[in-house]
């Protein structure tokens, strides 16, 4: 589907730099830097939402809109389970090990290592996911992911951690670090918490099997693409309201994945791929998308990329000397340049056909 792939590029934007260049236009701009925007462009230090949380989110949400797509091509080839769940291990396996890779694995310092990651969160818990679509009915993964989101947050709210007096909803007090800290996995995030842990992989699930719930009903048959877009943005609505109503007894927080955030986040990635599929699908506008689906078609690429290419300094290298004569707005020049630079690498790689597939 066209708008998966312009979806997935305009989320992948954002943190290729779009997201640091909103940035230094605020701070370009006399109060800017006070601006709700300003605020949105950073992650939430704990607690609270932020537009900057939703963007991991909604990658792994986009993932799993295109599994039931991806499995019903599958079987039509004749394709087993069996071989199905050797290339969902083989995904996890190598999303992984991008994960180490982009965490310095080269670097050979095995004690500071971390293990947990970005990539390797999206790995398992899309093959999760995957593998309880595979084997289950609808109605049987509705009550696998309410039990998952429900059953989290008792555990987190009812068993805080052991080590700490902090309230179970706190960095310090609650399971998720604990758990972490216990099995010594790799060097940790933040020290004595990882936003990637062991345990906050059960709500990721969900927000995978989300997607996968939108993909199989956008695949199927007896309603036209307006009448599915309007359901689904009612849908957005219904979560939302449930997400925020959840949120005040389980606070909304991405570093631990909360239960509200999922339902939060799944409201708003249900919405913009409703949107996109509505402009895109129903409608056929299509023109304006190829500047994210250059993004889209190698996100993975450019996530790693992005950790091995310094395309800031290949911006300042080419373009610093005019940005030290625009004083404040210098900085925004760099910035546009290194998204620039990054767009033309992947703009290369797309249109010689080259896509890093797992």
């Amino acid at each position: 589907m066209l708008s998966l792939d312009a979806l997935r590029g305009f989320d992948m934007l954002m943190i290729m730099g779009f997201c640091a260049l909103i940035e230094c236009i605020c701070q370009a701009v006399p109060g800017g830097t006070e601006t709700v925007l300003y605020s949105n462009m950073e992650h939430a230090v704990w607690d609270g939402f932020t537009f900057m949380d939703t963007i991991f989110p909604l990658f792994l949400f986009i993932a799993g809109v295109a599994f039931p797509f991806s499995w019903a091509k599958q079987q039509s080839k004749g394709l087993g389970k069996g071989r199905m769940y050797k290339k969902i291990a083989f995904r996890f396996l190598a999303l992984f090990a991008f994960g180490l890779m982009v965490n310095g694995f080269f670097r050979l310092d095995f004690a500071s290592l971390r293990v947990y990651s970005v990539l390797g969160r999206i790995g398992f818990a899309w093959a999760v996911a995957a593998i309880i679509y595979m084997n289950c009915s609808r109605p049987a993964r509705i009550v696998t992911a309410s039990v998952l989101l429900v059953g989290y947050w008792l555990l987190l709210r009812f068993v805080p951690a052991p080590d700490s007096a902090a309230g179970p909803f706190t960095q310090e007090g609650n399971l998720v670090g604990y758990v972490d800290r216990v099995l010594g996995i790799g060097t940790l995030y933040r020290g004595n918490f990882d936003p990637e842990g062991l345990l906050s992989n059960i709500p990721a699930i969900v927000t995978a099997m989300l997607g996968m719930f939108t993909g199989e009903f956008v695949r199927s048959d007896g309603l036209d693409g307006g009448k599915k877009t309007l359901w689904m943005f009612a849908a957005a609505a219904i979560m939302l309201v449930l997400g925020l109503l959840w949120s005040t007894v389980c606070p909304l927080n991405k570093n631990l994945w909360s239960s509200s955030f999922v339902l939060v986040c799944g409201a708003y990635s249900l919405a913009m791929f409703a949107l996109f599929y509505w402009i895109i699908d129903v409608k056929g506008l299509k023109r304006w998308t190829k500047f994210f689906v250059v993004i889209g078609m190698n996100s993975i690429t450019a996530y790693v990329l992005m950790h091995i290419i310094d395309f800031y300094g290949v911006s300042s290298y080419f373009l610093g000397g005019a940005a030290g004569f625009m004083g404040a707005w210098g900085p925004v020049l760099i910035s546009v340049g290194e998204l620039a630079a990054f767009w033309a690498v992947l703009w290369f790689l797309w249109k010689h056909k080259v896509f890093l597939k797992v």
